[in-house]
């Protein structure tokens, strides 16, 4: 498992990651047991994985990883949750609230400090700047008081696939964010143009999610994807074949499709970690030994570049 630093958090995180969102919910939708997911987080623990992250609204995740780290040494993982900022469909203005999260995360999560906390699903425009001003606050007081030890927020990727949220708090606050989490991949390429850059220049940690999920992974999807793009003329007719448009990526030690966009969304060197969202012990292991080498060859690399990293659409 290689390892980088979370910008100025400073922490070791492995390359991989794993999530309990998503489809999979660690395997809830999928109706493993708690034996079963204990031994899917150890061995996430054996192959190098030391961030999980979490979230009060991902079913019973934040119990399920506190059961099954209760005897891991805490020393040894680093949690991250979130700080919900909708409620019953309207926006969180009690700043109660966000103690009352993390009060309720801490409880289920078995530990009395979370490392990472972050605003889950952080909006652009008017709704950014109520977050800061009345409720980072309170997670600054978290911090001071020991429950919490970073500050970051999180993208609503599927309705920000232009990073608006993310580019707001990297161009007007950046010393307020230390770690920021949002979508970069084969797929979603523009956060590359500005966010990434940015987060280079201020030292603030990212956390890549969802890099392959949705569309990438499921042959059927990815065809219609293509096949839209080309018709409305976001990239050439000719350029990519109807049918299995990025098997050309499958070559060396890139095994499947899946491998290659681990591999391109670990690459750029402002991702400190890439989460994966599995209910099986063989995907994560295929995931993690898709990042021994995390990186495509140049050649296919920029090809992706020059065919996709035009496009602003959540994919």
């Amino acid at each position: 498992m290689h390892y980088r630093i979370l910008g100025r958090t400073g922490l070791k995180v492995s390359l991989l990651s794993l999530g309990s969102g998503g489809a999979r919910l660690m395997g809830q939708e999928q109706g493993l047991t708690q034996n079963d997911q204990d031994k899917l987080v150890r061995r996430s623990l054996e192959l190098g994985v030391n961030l999980f992250d979490t979230s009060p609204v991902y079913g019973h995740s934040e119990e399920i990883l506190g059961h099954a780290l209760k005897d891991v040494p805490r020393d040894q993982y680093i949690l991250t949750s979130k700080c919900h900022l909708r409620k019953d469909d309207e926006p969180v203005t009690d700043v109660q609230s966000i103690y009352d999260d993390v009060e309720t995360s801490l409880r289920r999560l078995r530990t009395d400090c979370i490392d990472i906390m972050l605003f889950h699903g952080m909006m652009p425009d008017e709704a950014y700047g109520e977050v800061v001003e009345r409720l980072y606050p309170a997670l600054e007081q978290l911090r001071m008081d020991g429950k919490i030890r970073y500050i970051g927020f999180s993208e609503p990727y599927a309705i920000d696939a232009g990073h608006e949220a993310a580019l707001m708090g990297l161009r007007n606050d950046p010393n307020l964010w230390d770690v920021i989490m949002l979508k970069y991949g084969i797929l979603n390429q523009v956060a590359a143009t500005e966010a990434l850059s940015l987060s280079l220049k201020h030292d603030v940690g990212i956390m890549n999610m969802a890099a392959v999920r949705v569309k990438l992974p499921d042959p059927a999807l990815l065809e219609e994807l293509i096949a839209s793009w080309k018709a409305r003329g976001e990239i050439p007719e000719d350029s990519l074949p109807v049918q299995n448009p990025l098997g050309w990526l499958v070559n060396g030690d890139v095994d499947s499709v899946i491998s290659a966009g681990y591999k391109f969304a670990a690459d750029h060197p402002a991702i400190a970690t890439v989460l994966t969202g599995t209910a099986t012990i063989s995907h994560l292991e295929q995931n993690a030994r898709a990042l021994d080498h995390p990186a495509l060859p140049e050649s296919d690399k920029n090809r992706l570049i020059e065919l996709f990293s035009h496009i602003v659409e959540y994919a």
